[in-house]
């Protein structure tokens, strides 16, 4: 407006077609501006009406300017308005071009056309506009398009379902040994799978007040990017920890499946399948294997009950040793199953908490919450509460009918991986391990994948230096440390448990509920005071369980 008023064309005619170019751009953007909305990312829509609200402030000024600058009064409007969709929405609000989709494209040209030669008479953004300008900034948005409700539970319980359920029956032999410690154990799985959905919902939550699209920029839009660092560290060494475990798994079922010692086995499945495979550069050929793991799960847990209740595993009965189960025999006596008095009471002890450091992992898939709201198809908080409330309820059911099943079949002798504990001889049981060894080899790739790009993170290696053979280099150098570490580590509810303890209890419980206090109390959402107070004592919980679980699980090891 300033500098406006400060031009005086002398020729009005020589700027006459300015006056229309002018005047149709700016009123062609302002149309585009306002319709388009729907077509907009989610992220972006606080930006689009911030727009609209600056050019419709501006062009109010301009008309207001005396007629004698007409010509060069519109075509400075045009520019800013051109300068303002750029700068306030970066470039990708009004991007019509030859790659922007057809229902972008024609409306523009057509209105562009359509606008008269006379011109139009720009009336100041009404007052209501720029209410929803204002509160756009912190009312979370919603997109049309996307996964379904179903589609995404059932991802979402994919990931959650895991090859870790196998070792939670461990964790129930860790402080009992008589069959009613399942249910102390089920209430147990039932609360941290809870507070576990509970810190899911709050990450998806602070992604919507905030627009983030992942972890570590949900922390540095609600407590400061010069932190960010601690959750995107923590994930990535989360990670490298599963992998960790993954190698342990697949050790021990190829080594139970070959029938040869377990060092030998992981070092050919590690050199001959992992390698080749994780310096692939392209892994969207490995992700349907994942469906796999899925399957395998469930073969697993029908496997398990058809041996529980066809009581293959019983031991002997009275004296004479007879009535025992047909493949008890062929399985280590320290494998066999083995059961005393120690029951539902025993959950008091400090021992329980190492099964609850273990759910902690076992239900991690906190640093995917970002995608899960995001790619929602109307992705209004309240069907994103029906998303994780149904993932994670069919999550607790399965994890339960498996460990159950484990426990109640071997007790106290359940071992780190509960496939130890069957027999290499059972046809039912073989048949899981084959299913999980195939599962983890596929999988195996897209999990070290995130592991590797990690530590390149938390380096600062910049995404044009990551060059084919610094990949190659450090493909080879983390996949080493990795399988050293399963080479020296035999059970993997250790790892789990100890991982739970530390990283998982921050990822599920302490970082949602800080990012969720930090966001509320800079939108002053005074009115979400009982929440934020429930994740607080959630991330004290999730504290002090770690601590005491974190050195429960060194002394069981």
């Amino acid at each position: 407006k300033t500098h406006i008023t400060q031009i005086h064309p002398n020729n009005h005619s020589s700027h006459h077609h300015l006056v229309l170019l002018g005047f149709k751009v700016t009123a062609a953007l302002l149309l585009a501006v306002s319709s388009q909305q729907s077509a907009v990312s989610t992220v972006s829509k606080s930006r689009v009406l911030s727009s609209r609200l600056v050019l419709s402030r501006t062009l109010f000024h301009l008309r207001t300017m005396t007629k004698s600058s007409y010509g060069t009064l519109f075509t400075a409007a045009a520019v800013m308005a051109v300068l303002s969709a750029t700068t306030s929405c970066h470039t990708n609000l009004l991007c019509v071009s030859a790659s922007s989709p057809p229902h972008v494209v024609k409306p523009f040209v057509t209105r562009l056309d359509k606008v008269p030669r006379g011109g139009a008479r720009i009336v100041p953004a009404p007052k209501a506009q720029k209410t929803a300008a204002v509160e756009a900034t912190t009312t979370p948005s919603t997109t049309t398009e996307g996964a379904s409700i179903p589609n995404e539970v059932f991802n979402l319980v994919k990931g959650i379902v895991g090859v870790g359920v196998l070792s939670l029956p461990a964790g129930i032999a860790a402080f009992g040994d008589a069959p009613s410690a399942v249910l102390p154990a089920t209430a147990l799985i039932a609360t941290i799978g809870i507070l576990s959905g509970f810190g899911f919902y709050l990450i998806g939550k602070v992604c919507a007040y905030t627009g983030a699209t992942s972890y570590r920029e949900a922390w540095s839009k609600s407590i400061g990017s010069s932190t960010s660092w601690i959750p995107a560290s923590s994930c990535t060494i989360k990670t490298c920890l599963a992998c960790l475990a993954f190698s342990m798994v697949l050790g021990d079922t190829f080594s139970a499946l070959l029938g040869t010692q377990r060092t030998p086995t992981l070092l050919a499945v590690t050199t001959l399948l992992l390698l080749p495979l994780c310096l692939l550069k392209n892994l969207k050929s490995l992700a349907p294997f994942s469906l796999l793991g899925v399957m395998g799960m469930g073969y697993t847990a029908l496997a398990m009950a058809v041996r529980y209740f066809d009581g293959s595993y019983a031991l002997p009965q009275g004296e004479e040793g007879g009535g025992g189960g047909a493949l008890v025999a062929s399985v280590a006596q320290a494998l066999q199953p083995q059961f005393g008095s120690n029951g539902a009471s025993s959950v008091f002890s400090g021992q329980s908490l190492i099964l609850v450091c273990m759910l902690s992992t076992a239900y991690m898939a906190h640093f995917n919450a970002p995608k899960f709201y995001l790619e929602l198809k109307n992705n209004t908080l309240p069907r994103y509460s029906q998303v994780v409330s149904y993932s994670f309820g069919i999550s607790i059911l399965l994890m339960s009918i498996i460990t159950m099943l484990g426990f109640l079949t071997f007790g106290k002798s359940c071992s780190g991986l509960v496939l130890n504990n069957y027999s290499t001889k059972d046809l039912w049981m073989s048949g899981s391990r084959i299913a999980v060894a195939i599962s983890l080899v596929f999988s195996y790739p897209l999990a070290f994948t995130g592991c590797r790009d990690g530590i390149m993170d938390i380096l600062n290696i910049p995404l044009e230096k990551r060059s084919a053979s610094l990949l190659n280099t450090l493909t080879v150098i983390v996949l080493s440390i990795l399988t050293v570490g399963a080479l020296i580590l035999k059970d993997v509810s250790f790892v789990l448990a100890f991982g739970g303890a530390t990283l998982g209890n921050a990822l599920t419980y302490v970082y949602p509920a800080l990012m969720y206090r930090s966001i509320v109390k800079k939108q002053k959402r005074t009115e979400e005071t009982p929440q934020v107070m429930a994740s607080l004592a959630s991330a004290l919980l999730g504290i002090v369980m770690g601590v005491i679980g974190a050195k429960m699980a060194i002394q069981n090891a």
